[in-house]
């Protein structure tokens, strides 16, 4: 166990939940009954995180919605955003960060620039080049957008105390980084 996971996994543990039961603890026994012989405590963390994946899926999708968003616009609108003023990167910077193809990417800034929620203008550095270019609108819908997404998200998490967050996402940490550093290696 990495030094200090034991005192983050006993932060974590709220004895009044030890009563708690979801459906992971029914498919994990289920499994323990049928398959003996098979070390099934991966369930116990993966198949959570995997449920939790789908409601956190839907409540981006709802969100988004609420906004007249599809997931991959509010993407390529939030990598805008981010970039900070004056909120534009060139197209392949976008397909980097947003990891499409190119052609993918250009068929989404074309429905982008036809919504007028980005407008693509000439790279001063690179005459052949364009920059992409968040426009007022589009400013306007990503960030009700994401202040709504992270009202819901709080609402995801409400469960758990600021500490235990804190310790939850370290935890999360820990285990995405090799994947992390894997992809960035390719």
């Amino acid at each position: 166990m990495p030094e200090g996971t034991k005192d983050v996994v006993e932060s974590l543990r709220d004895p009044s939940q030890d009563t708690a039961r979801d459906e992971v603890d029914q498919l994990v026994a289920s499994w323990r009954k049928e398959r003996p012989d098979l070390d099934v405590s991966p369930l116990q963390v993966l198949s959570r995180v995997s449920r939790l994946a789908r409601h956190l899926d839907r409540a981006r999708r709802a969100s988004f919605a609420e906004h007249g968003l599809e997931s991959w616009e509010f993407d390529v609108l939030t990598t805008l955003r981010r970039a900070g003023e004056p909120y534009e990167l060139s197209p392949g910077a976008l397909l980097r960060a947003t990891l499409v193809t190119s052609g993918t990417m250009t068929n989404r800034i074309d429905r982008l620039a036809a919504a007028r929620l980005v407008r693509r203008r000439p790279d001063p550095e690179d005459r052949r080049g364009v920059l992409v270019t968040l426009t007022d609108q589009g400013r306007e819908r990503v960030d009700e957008a994401f202040a709504d997404l992270l009202r819901r998200e709080r609402v995801l998490l409400a469960g758990l105390d600021p500490d235990a967050q804190h310790a939850l996402a370290g935890l999360l940490r820990t285990i995405l980084v090799p994947f992390d550093a894997g992809e960035n290696a390719s």
